[in-house]
């Protein structure tokens, strides 16, 4: 079946996937194991909701690149942590960028559990260096041990939300990098109510209303 879906690629879907790596370029063996993940998230996708139907045809630039373009916030990062990883956006993504990089790794924390086994699947059939943690994030942030260089959630809770979740990690060090859509700055200002925050926004590299949050600091108020 994964044959099939990368066999079958139609036109839109070529086109989609070079305008993605155009915006956000990779080497041929990360696009290769990228190509993997996709035939493999679409064959699941038949019976496991993991991405927005109506998104499948951008599939490339919607979730991949939009997943890839993290790594220019945080170049010298190896070790990650993906909140509410789902369909692997971005923690399957930035894996397989991070596979040539010594000591890299992705943390991904899924609370739900036909969501988990894609991800495990999808870690073992690029070769990607991740680790699947079936658990809620309240109950597993605290117990990922040894340095943390980035966090990043997408589509997962309102910013205010993400925060709380984040704040034991980047009260360790880490940087926050949280991709949101156009209402940023209404959940920024929600945000400030619970958080002292000095937030950097970074318009999405992928077009449309998506912003990146950047957060180096998270103070309670």
């Amino acid at each position: 079946m994964v044959k099939a879906s990368l066999g079958t690629a139609s036109p839109s879907a070529t086109a989609d996937k070079a305008v993605a790596l155009a915006l956000t370029p990779v080497s041929r063996e990360t696009e290769a194991r990228l190509d993997r993940y996709v035939a493999l998230l679409l064959e699941w996708q038949a019976k496991t909701n993991l991405v927005a139907p109506s998104t499948l045809p951008e599939l490339w630039t919607r979730h991949i690149a939009d997943s890839l373009q993290l790594l220019t916030l945080a170049p010298d990062a190896k070790i990650w942590v993906d909140l509410g990883s789902g369909g692997g956006f971005p923690g399957v993504v930035l894996a397989c960028a991070l596979a040539e990089t010594p000591g890299a790794t992705v943390h991904l924390v899924e609370r739900n559990a036909k969501k988990a086994a894609f991800l495990r699947e999808a870690v073992r059939v690029t070769g990607a260096p991740g680790t699947v943690h079936l658990a809620d994030i309240g109950d597993i942030v605290e117990k990922i041990t040894g340095p943390i260089d980035c966090v990043t959630a997408r589509a997962l809770a309102p910013l205010h939300q993400l925060i709380g979740f984040a704040e034991p990690l980047v009260r360790k060090g880490a940087k926050a990098l949280f991709l949101k859509g156009q209402d940023v700055e209404a959940e920024l200002t929600k945000a400030t109510k619970y958080w002292t925050i000095k937030p950097q926004l970074h318009s999405s590299r992928t077009g449309g209303h998506g912003w990146i949050v950047e957060l180096n600091s998270i103070g309670r108020r």
